[in-house]
């Protein structure tokens, strides 16, 4: 059996008397039935993926993923390839917006370098919430999916084993929590034609602006998606096959490490559109991944919404976050905190001394 066969063959289902614990904990606090809403349900679903009904999120952490996509150097984006390394830079300096949140979040943040095709610069002073680098890049970026495929199969599934190594680094640390994010310039195109591949949608419905291109250049992209699915002819039948076709090194490592957290139980917060790309791929090779997934936010990228409706998710928050990196992860993760400060800090009714709700009297009883 492969790490990947493992990993999918451990991946349970969620844990139901985890979860019924937790919601008749829930029940017993001083508020009505269900008053809180997602947070309630949030830490249900906390429980049903730990198979703990009060498991803590400690210590949480941020996996960025970063690669480099040939379909970079035909101009897709507004921003030039080398982008991808300069940011790696940024991250392990402590100067990205995710620093920042996660270190509001109470996170650690590591960065994989899948396949960045730049050398990584020296390092500078920055922020507070310093990076970690995992360094073990597979290839030197993609090759131009408008012409051949991304990769070789076997590339592809070595991409995805490094995704299950990080996540199995994560379990032996303790983690509780993980946000997964990524970089990669150009990475937008490849989500978008991993989305269309694996929803049957045409490829305009699912193809956005990414880094905020004009619509001519948007045009352009969706022109070059469309003759990679003609040119690569991905088969939603083949997972990897698609990631190997269109996909990119960051997404398949992501697909690895939702499919290695998950069989670890330990809970995956999914960031936007290119992390989505990454989940469709792992549901596909394993469908009870998907109810062990919590999905961060919605982002304006309409081939978001077309992957969060395939997994079936509802997102925590929808604040027009189209950046990456893990932002919305991690503001997510602040909000799972709430949940499960709900859930260990508040009375119940009988430690505070507050009447429960009344029961209800029937009409045949009443006396007028």
């Amino acid at each position: 059996m492969t790490d990947l066969e493992a990993a999918i063959a451990a991946v349970r289902p969620l844990d139901e008397g985890a979860m019924a614990a937790a919601r008749a904990h829930l029940e017993r606090l001083t508020k009505p039935t269900g008053s809180l809403g997602r947070l309630e349900e949030l830490a249900i679903t906390l429980a049903g993926i730990t198979g703990e009904p009060a498991p803590a999120l400690e210590p949480r952490r941020i996996v960025i993923v970063a690669g480099d996509h040939g379909i970079a150097r035909r101009g897709v984006s507004a921003y030039p390839p080398e982008v991808t390394g300069q940011m790696v830079d940024n991250f392990l300096a402590g100067g990205a917006a995710i620093n920042a949140l996660a270190g509001w979040a109470g996170a650690s943040v590591v960065v994989v370098d899948a396949g960045v095709a730049t050398t990584l610069p020296r390092t500078r002073a920055g922020g507070r919430t310093k990076a970690r680098l995992v360094s073990a890049p597979i290839r030197p970026g993609t090759g131009d999916i408008s012409v051949g495929p991304a990769m070789t199969r076997q590339e592809a599934l070595r991409s995805v084993e490094l995704g299950l190594l990080v996540a199995a680094d994560m379990s032996r640390e303790g983690i509780g929590v993980t946000g997964v994010g990524e970089m990669g310039i150009g990475n937008s195109t490849s989500a978008s034609a991993i989305t269309a591949a694996m929803t049957g949608r045409d490829v305009r419905t699912v193809t956005g602006r990414g880094t905020g291109v004009d619509d001519r250049l948007r045009a352009r992209k969706v022109d070059l998606i469309e003759r990679a699915i003609t040119v690569n002819r991905p088969d939603i039948a083949d997972p990897i096959g698609v990631l190997a076709a269109v996909g990119g090194l960051e997404i398949g490592t992501l697909v690895g490490l939702i499919l290695g957290s998950a069989a670890a139980g330990i809970p995956v917060v999914l960031d936007g559109f290119i992390t989505g790309s990454a989940a469709l791929i792992a549901a596909a090779l394993c469908p009870a991944v998907r109810p062990r997934l919590i999905a961060a936010h919605r982002s304006p990228e309409p081939g978001h919404d077309v992957i969060l409706e395939r997994l079936g998710l509802s997102p925590i928050l929808d604040l027009e976050l189209r950046l990456g990196e893990g932002t919305g992860a991690a503001l997510a993760i602040g909000l799972l905190d709430a949940a499960c400060r709900v859930r260990d800090e508040m009375a119940t009714f009988d430690s505070a001394g507050v009447s429960g709700p009344a029961r209800s009297l029937s009409l045949s009883r009443v006396v007028c």
